[in-house]
């Protein structure tokens, strides 16, 4: 569901960084293995693809809420690592903060009879 402002496009967006920034909230990875921890701690149920995962990590970068650095992965190859800037874990929370309170009013209007 898309207005004509594109404002869904903005909260999909929102709800990828935030996913983005609680994987990495629990360690550096690169790239590709955000992708994976998305889908697997999520069942299966995201699977977030190269064209949206890249993008959104450069732009959390220049946000300044992540940092990037070159390391060898376990399979020997050079690879970027992200992790956490301390804005970014300022910003981790506020974001959930949010949610939870946007979830619990969404949850509050669809019980209503």
């Amino acid at each position: 569901m898309v207005d004509k402002k594109g404002q869904a496009g903005e909260l999909l967006q929102g709800t990828l960084d935030v996913l983005i920034l609680k994987a990495l909230g629990l360690e550096p990875l690169h790239g590709w293995a955000v992708s994976e921890r998305l889908q697997q701690i999520s069942s299966d149920a995201l699977r977030v693809g190269q064209g949206s995962l890249y993008p959104a990590l450069h732009r959390l970068e220049r946000r300044g809420w992540i940092k990037a650095e070159w390391r060898i992965t376990d399979n020997n190859r050079k690879a970027k690592y992200y992790h956490l800037t301390p804005a970014g874990r300022k910003q981790l929370k506020a974001e959930v903060e949010a949610w939870r309170k946007l979830a619990g009013v969404v949850s509050h209007v669809l019980d209503m009879v």
